[in-house]
């Protein structure tokens, strides 16, 4: 089977898998995408010899949270035994050499798929001895071999699928668990927290957001974003008409300037600017691709808010914008996150530069 399986925000399957379609065809492979509306999953089937977990790297996609190689498909299963039809899939013979440092058991993040927590995990305590038993998964975790993945879609349907650390992300269901912390001034800290933890690697972490570097928040207020940035030790420049909350203000990191975030601009080039303005997506890529052009920054974190239709057209187009309005080399990721909601979020960073 030359299958994929991915997660993504429920509503967004249609993004998905147009995104899969089309990713696929520019590098020349046939294939065709199958989901179901709020379902939260989609799975992507070729014809073509090219391994599709290859072809489609994980780093590249934006509406997929996580992104698995898929083995099998069972369906009708017994509710007295899962294990053996798992079991005898596994032994399959393209499977034969295949062993696992790690079982994930899990559901989808949907409205239907989250009921079967629950049965998730007591299948998962009793199919791990079982796997281990014969000979398909360690006796101890290692993070160093593939992993084994079962997402119960129903109680009678499951998808067997394997991963690798460097091609996927490391928690179940694609979803890092990140904590509100009782002093953040909104929830939308939450979002440039995960931005930070998902768009860039723990080396680039320590090498381009150290304390006493300079930043810019647009359209800060409350300060959500901006009390993120002094949690790491950043000077920031928070440019918002609205007020911010007085704790932010008091950590002596901030200057508040009373400005519009659209027309404001630095009097000296910084290292970061960040922006989460409701703005429509198009004149939000415009603006941030000034910034980098200009010199203004060398790294930048902006959210784009997407339409209710077209919405993987309107990524396309708005990153092409940027890109083309940038006239510089740029490293540019971008991801849907789990907080974010009806947007991606955007990372653009100056190549080589530190």
């Amino acid at each position: 089977m030359n299958g994929l399986l991915c997660y993504c925000r429920q509503g967004f399957e249609p993004e998905l898998a147009g995104e899969l379609s089309e990713r696929a065809a520019r590098v020349g492979i046939a294939g065709y995408a199958r989901t179901e509306r709020d379902s939260s999953v989609v799975m992507f089937f070729s014809e073509d010899a090219i391994p599709l977990d290859h072809a489609l790297p994980f780093s590249q996609l934006i509406f997929a949270r996580q992104k698995l190689r898929l083995l099998a498909e069972l369906r009708g299963l017994n509710p007295a035994d899962r294990i053996a039809p798992m079991l005898e899939a596994l032994a399959d013979p393209a499977f034969e050499k295949m062993r696992f440092g790690e079982l994930v058991m899990e559901h989808p993040d949907s409205d239907a798929g989250k009921p079967f927590a629950g049965l998730a995990r007591s299948l998962g305590n009793a199919l791990r001895p079982a796997l281990r038993k014969a000979g398909v998964l360690t006796a101890k975790d290692n993070p160093s071999l593939p992993r084994l993945h079962v997402c119960l879609l129903a109680g009678d349907h499951a998808l067997l699928a394997r991963s690798v650390a460097a091609d996927s992300a490391p928690w179940p269901l694609g979803i890092p668990r990140l904590r509100m912390h009782a002093d953040a001034p909104s929830r939308s800290a939450l979002k440039l927290e995960e931005a930070l933890l998902v768009l860039l690697t723990d080396e680039e972490r320590k090498k381009i957001l150290r304390e006493g570097m300079r930043a810019a928040d647009l359209g800060a207020a409350p300060g959500g974003w901006t009390w993120v940035l002094t949690r790491h030790g950043l000077r920031v420049q928070s440019v918002d008409n609205g007020p911010l909350r007085q704790h932010v203000l008091d950590s002596g990191l901030v200057e508040h300037l009373r400005a519009d975030g659209f027309a404001w601009q630095p009097q000296h080039p910084l290292d970061w600017m960040v922006c989460d303005m409701v703005e429509q997506p198009r004149r939000v890529a415009e603006r941030m691709a000034t910034w980098l052009r200009e010199g203004w920054c060398r790294h930048a974190i902006f959210n784009l808010k997407l339409p209710m239709k077209k919405r993987w057209q309107e990524t396309q187009l708005c990153l092409d914008l940027f890109a083309q309005q940038a006239q510089k080399p740029l490293t540019v990721r971008a991801k849907q996150l789990y907080h974010d909601r009806e947007e991606i979020t955007v990372l653009a960073m100056q190549a080589g530069r530190s």
